[in-house]
C-alpha cells in the first residue's frame, strides 16, 4: 500500500454523515469520550480513523452521533475489505489504492466512485474491527469486561450501552429508486443494479431470485389453467403434468445458477475473496489463544457444543415434530367432523364448513412456525457456535426441517395414506392461499401501517420547529431510528422455499397452485420493495456471490418432488391398470422410473454449466494474470 494510514486526511470540512450511532440515555461522559477517541484515532494507534460528530438538535446534543469518513479513508477502506470494481478495459478486478487510476469512473474529484452503500459497508467493517488493546473494561462500566482483541462495538451492544448502529437513507436516491421500483405499476424487470447500489448485493440478489422464480412459474401457471378447466376430475391426465413438473424444477434451479453468476460478476462479488471469519458476537468461552490467528479470543470445547446439539437440541426438535404430527391428527378429526356435518345437513353453510378445518389448520401452522422459530434461535444461540456461518447453517437446518414437516406432513398423509385426491386438492389450495394472505398481512401491510402512523405523529411534532437543513437532518435521523430493523432475507427465502414445495410436490393435483404463486409473487415484489424503502431502516450492504445454503435447500426440495410425483403417477388409475395382477411389479416399475428420472436430473445439473462460458474465460484470465504477477515478484 503506497499511501500510509498515518497521513490520512481527517478534516471535517466536507463531512458527509453515513452511519448513525445511538447510545443509551444517561451514558457516562467518560465512556462517550473513550469511544469517540477510538473511532477518530489513527489506525496506528488502534483507532478506526473515521469522522464523528454529535447530532445537534434544538434541545442540544443528544445521545446520537453521526459517522463519516474522508474520501481517501474510504478508498483505503475499499482496498482493506477487498471490493471489486470495473477497470477501464471492462474487466473486474480487486480495488487497490495504488492502481486506482486504472478503474473506470475514478477521478480525484469524483466522490461517487464508491456507492453510498459501499461507503457504509466500509464504515461498518471498520467499526466492527475496533478491538480492545490494554483495556480491561469499558471506562465508566466496570461490569463490562474487555480483553485484548475483543470487539468494542459488540461489547457495547451486549452491555446495553450502544443501542443501535444503522446507515442513513439518501432521501433523493431513495425517491428515485422508489419511483422506478414500485412507484408505478408496470410490466418489466426490476432495477436490480439500482437496488444493488442502494441496498447491497444480498438484498438485490433476493429480489433477483424472486423475480426470476416468478417468471419461471409462468409456464407452470399457463399449463395449469387449461388443465384445471378441461381435466379437473380426470386424475389420469396429471401424469403429463407431473412429468413436466420434474423437468421444470431441475432446469429453473440450474439456469438460476447461471443468472446468479452473471449478476454477481457484474457487481464484483463473484471475485471477492472470503476473509477469515471472526467469532460471532454471541460466542463466549474461556479466554485463550487462537492457534490459527495467534489472537487472544474466547475458546469453547467442540465436545461440549456437540453434547448440547445431540442431547438437548435434537431431542427438542424431535419433540416439536411429534407435536406437529399430533396437531395434524386433530386437524383430520376436524375434517371428519365437518364432512359428517355436511352429510347430515347438505346446506350452503355446511358446504362452507368443509373449508373451516383447513383454514384453522393453516393459521395454526403459521403460529407454530413462528413460535418454533424463536425456540430454534434460542437453542442455536445456546449451542454457542463460534462462526456466524455455522450458526446460520444450524438455524436454517432446524427451521427447514420443522417447517417442511409442519406444512407438508398433512398433504403427504392425505396423498399416500388416505389416497384422497379430492381432499388433497382442497387442503393444498387452502394452505397455500391462507399462508400467502397471512404472510402479506404480517410482513408488509401491518408494519407499513404502523410506520406510517408513527411518521405522521413525528412530522406533526417537528414541523413547527423545522427551520434549517441541520434540523431536517435531525428529523430524518429521529424518524429513521424508530423504524423497524430489517432482520435479513431468511424469512423471505423461507416463504419462497415453502411456496416452491407447494408447487413442485403436489401441483399436478392442484394445477392452480402455480397461478396463485405467480399472483402472490407479483404483489410480494411490490410489498417487499415498499417495506424496504418505507418501513424499515436502511440495512447495511452485505456482499455475497450467491443465495448460499438456500440453493441447496431448493435443490433438495426438487429431489423430493421427483419421488412424490413418481408415487402420484404410480397411484393413478391409468398406470395401475397396466399391472392388474402384480402390485409388486407396479412398485418396482415406479421405483425404476424414479431412479431414471433422478439420474436424468443429476445429468442435467452436470451438463448445464453453473457459469456462462464468457464469465469462465474472464475468471480464468484473471487467475492466469495473478499467477504471472506472482512469478514476477
Amino acid at each position: 500500500m503506497v499511501e500510509s494510514w498515518s497521513f490520512l486526511d481527517t478534516a471535517e470540512s466536507n463531512f458527509r454523515p453515513l452511519v448513525v450511532i445511538e447510545l443509551a440515555k444517561g451514558t457516562k461522559e467518560e465512556t462517550i469520550e473513550w469511544f469517540t477517541k477510538r473511532i477518530v484515532d489513527k489506525k496506528a494507534n488502534g483507532g478506526a480513523q473515521l469522522l464523528m460528530k454529535p447530532l445537534v438538535t434544538e434541545n442540544g446534543v443528544e445521545n446520537i452521533y453521526l459517522v463519516g469518513a474522508s474520501p481517501l479513508r474510504l478508498l483505503l477502506g475499499a482496498e482493506a475489505v477487498g471490493l471489486v470494481k470495473e477497470c477501464s478495459d471492462n474487466s473486474m478486478r480487486t480495488f487497490t489504492y495504488s492502481s486506482r487510476k486504472t478503474f473506470k469512473h475514478y477521478a480525484d474529484d469524483n466522490h461517487d466512485f464508491l456507492t453510498m452503500a459501499e461507503c457504509q459497508y466500509i464504515i461498518k467493517h471498520e467499526l466492527e474491527n475496533l478491538r480492545a488493546k490494554d483495556e480491561k473494561m469499558i471506562p465508566g462500566y466496570p461490569q463490562a469486561k474487555l480483553y485484548p482483541g475483543k470487539s468494542i462495538v459488540r461489547r457495547l451492544l451486549t452491555s446495553g450501552i450502544l443501542v443501535q448502529i444503522f446507515p442513513l437513507h439518501d432521501r433523493e436516491e431513495l425517491k428515485k429508486l422508489s419511483h422506478n421500483w414500485y412507484g408505478r405499476v408496470k410490466i418489466g424487470y426490476q432495477p436490480l443494479d439500482d437496488i444493488r447500489c442502494y441496498f447491497g448485493e444480498t438484498i438485490a440478489l433476493y429480489f433477483g431470485f424472486l423475480e426470476y422464480f416468478t417468471f419461471a412459474l409462468i409456464p407452470m401457471a399457463v399449463i395449469g389453467i387449461p388443465y384445471y378447466v378441461f381435466a379437473w376430475e380426470d386424475y389420469d391426465k396429471y401424469v403429463m403434468f407431473a412429468t413436466f413438473n420434474l423437468l421444470w424444477s431441475t432446469v429453473i434451479l440450474e439456469v438460476w445458477k447461471r443468472m446468479c453468476a452473471i449478476l454477481t460478476y457484474r457487481w464484483g462479488t463473484l471475485l471477492m475473496k472470503r476473509q477469515f471469519e471472526e467469532p460471532r458476537p454471541g460466542f463466549h468461552g474461556v479466554l485463550g489463544i487462537n492457534p490459527v490467528t495467534g489472537r487472544e479470543e474466547p475458546m469453547y470445547s467442540s465436545i461440549k457444543r456437540q453434547l448440547r446439539i445431540y442431547l438437548v437440541s435434537l431431542p427438542f426438535v424431535c419433540l416439536c415434530l411429534y407435536f406437529s404430527l399430533y396437531v395434524m391428527m386433530i386437524y383430520f378429526d376436524l375434517e371428519q367432523w365437518a364432512l359428517d356435518y355436511h352429510k347430515e345437513n347438505e346446506s350452503n353453510f355446511s358446504s362452507l364448513m368443509l373449508y373451516v378445518p383447513s383454514i384453522i389448520y393453516a393459521v395454526v401452522i403459521e403460529i407454530m412456525n413462528l413460535i418454533y422459530r424463536y425456540a430454534a434461535e434460542f437453542l442455536t444461540s445456546w449451542e454457542n457456535h463460534r462462526l456466524e456461518s455455522s450458526y446460520q447453517n444450524h438455524l436454517i437446518l432446524k427451521v427447514l426441517v420443522f417447517n417442511f414437516l409442519n406444512c407438508f406432513a398433512s398433504l403427504f398423509y392425505i396423498a399416500f395414506v388416505m389416497f384422497d385426491m379430492k381432499l388433497l386438492r382442497q387442503s393444498l389450495a387452502t394452505l397455500l392461499i391462507t399462508s400467502q394472505i397471512l404472510n402479506q398481512f404480517a410482513e408488509s401491510l401491518l408494519p407499513y401501517w404502523l410506520q406510517k402512523r408513527y411518521n405522521r405523529r413525528m412530522k406533526k411534532r417537528m414541523c413547527s420547529t423545522k427551520t434549517d437543513m441541520d434540523l431536517s437532518l435531525a428529523e430524518q435521523v429521529n424518524m429513521e431510528k424508530e423504524m423497524g430493523t430489517y432482520l435479513g432475507t431468511f424469512d423471505d427465502y423461507l416463504e419462497l422455499f415453502l411456496q416452491f414445495g407447494y408447487v413442485s410436490l403436489f401441483s399436478c393435483v392442484y394445477p392452480l397452485a402455480a397461478v396463485f404463486a405467480v399472483l402472490n409473487n407479483i404483489t410480494e415484489i411490490y410489498s417487499d420493495a415498499l417495506k424496504m424503502c418505507r418501513v424499515y431502516k436502511r440495512p447495511f450492504a452485505e456482499p455475497t456471490a450467491n443465495i448460499g445454503v438456500w440453493q441447496l435447500a431448493f435443490e433438495t426440495m426438487s429431489v423430493i418432488s421427483v419421488v412424490t410425483n413418481c408415487i402420484l403417477i404410480g397411484m393413478s388409475p391409468e398406470v395401475d391398470a397396466l399391472f392388474p395382477d402384480s402390485k409388486m411389479d407396479l412398485v418396482l416399475t415406479v421405483a425404476l422410473v424414479e431412479h431414471l428420472l433422478l439420474a436424468i436430473k443429476f445429468i442435467m445439473a452436470f451438463v448445464i454449466p453453473d457459469k456462462p462460458r464468457d464469465i469462465q474465460m474472464k475468471l480464468a484470465k484473471l487467475e492466469f494474470e495473478s499467477l504471472e504477477a506472482l512469478k514476477q515478484q
